[in-house]
């Protein structure tokens, strides 16, 4: 790092101005948002007692204000990270070492790639690499982990010598479609006809509702929560959100919010909850209270499809793995992460299943890439 440049930890993201936070953010992904991140702060979902302490890095310039910031978390567990290390936790406990706390350059409980240096000038991307390596250093961590990263910004890590790992998500992509029928046009006739027949089952006797801005109302949150709650106990064994969270989310950033709802007899019976960003749809939570076939797809993957076609958005990123998008339409898309670990011997063991690893995903990608759903020439 240069030595006229000094960086400084923030005891969380609430303790930075919105205004100076987002100056450095941008507008474009939703969750990098002061909103967003504060949010999870505001309602508890986020805290040292959660295993998330919030202290983001920061560069300031010549005006006191922020120029560059790393949305930084001290870890005390792996949970709620997607980008699975707990292999590389238990080879580091064996060996004696302690693998947390670890440091976590990330959006906490959200598999969305996007930045992961937050810059105002592009020129500071080395410094504030540097500052994470120093806070890593200084406070003796294991590690940092900067997860789903922006492809943009992976040289930069590369360049500092960090350890570079590959994996794979599922993302629609508009062609330029004018409807869903236009979309699936586009498939060859089985997938379009199995399609076809999945939409008209899950919604038998069903009704479809999607709500953004002032539509939400607190009954709807209630709803959704229900969902949520099924859903990440069965996952996680207990939901990451706390309900204050949802309530938060839907005064502050409603119009960043599209739920959609299947009633049947105008009651929720499940629930899918997504972010709009600048040029994607991004679905997250979903849950039900009465198990329809076919309505997941139906909630999480057609209608988002719907949705991102009406608002005229790129893409729809429908959140971590699930190999089942694939026949729907999504295609395989790599997502990165970059790792500092300081010991030589551990990096040397990682970076070996790293190459490995890499090598097993493009090589599956390229499979799956084979297998989409789209007519042949």
């Amino acid at each position: 790092m240069q030595p006229s440049i000094t960086a400084r930890i923030a005891q969380g993201v609430t303790a930075i101005p919105a205004a100076e936070w987002d100056a450095c953010a941008g507008t474009g992904n939703p969750f990098l948002s002061h909103n967003f991140l504060s949010i999870l702060e505001r309602s508890g979902s986020v805290s040292p007692h959660a295993g998330w302490q919030a202290l983001p890095i920061i560069i300031d310039g010549a005006d006191g204000a922020p120029v560059a910031i790393a949305p930084a978390y001290a870890k005390s567990h792996s949970q709620g990270e997607y980008v699975f290390d707990h292999a590389w936790a238990d080879a580091w406990e064996r060996a004696g070492g302690s693998y947390y706390p670890k440091l976590q350059v990330a959006v906490p409980f959200t598999p969305v790639p996007g930045p992961r240096l937050l810059l105002r000038d592009e020129a500071l991307a080395p410094a504030l690499i540097g500052a994470i390596e120093a806070v890593t250093q200084q406070n003796q961590l294991s590690s940092a982990h900067v997860t789903f990263l922006d492809e943009r910004q992976l040289h930069w890590f590369e360049a500092a010598g960090w350890l570079v790992r590959a994996g794979t998500q599922f993302h629609w992509h508009n062609r330029g479609y004018a409807t869903f029928d236009a979309f699936l046009a586009a498939l060859s006739s089985r997938k379009r006809k199995a399609i076809r027949k999945e939409r008209a089952a899950a919604l038998e006797g069903l009704s479809v509702r999607h709500l953004t801005g002032g539509e939400i109302s607190e009954e709807h949150w209630d709803a959704l929560w229900e969902f949520y709650q099924d859903t990440g106990s069965r996952k996680w064994g207990r939901p990451y959100l706390t309900r204050a969270f949802f309530s938060l989310l839907g005064a502050e950033m409603a119009d960043k919010v599209l739920l959609i709802f299947a009633e049947r007899d105008g009651v929720p019976i499940a629930g899918a909850l997504n972010l709009i960003g600048e040029d994607a749809l991004y679905g997250r939570y979903w849950g039900c209270s009465e198990d329809v076939p076919f309505l997941h797809f139906e909630l999480c993957y057609y209608q988002a499809i719907d949705a991102a076609i009406a608002r005229g958005l790129a893409r729809v990123e429908a959140g971590a793995q699930g190999e089942h998008k694939l026949a729907r339409g999504y295609a395989p898309t790599t997502t990165w992460s970059a790792h500092f670990i300081p010991d030589p011997g551990f990096r040397r063991a990682v970076a070996d299943f790293l190459v490995r690893e890499r090598a097993a995903v493009a090589e599956e990608q390229e499979f799956l890439g084979e297998l989409m759903p789209f007519r042949k020439g």
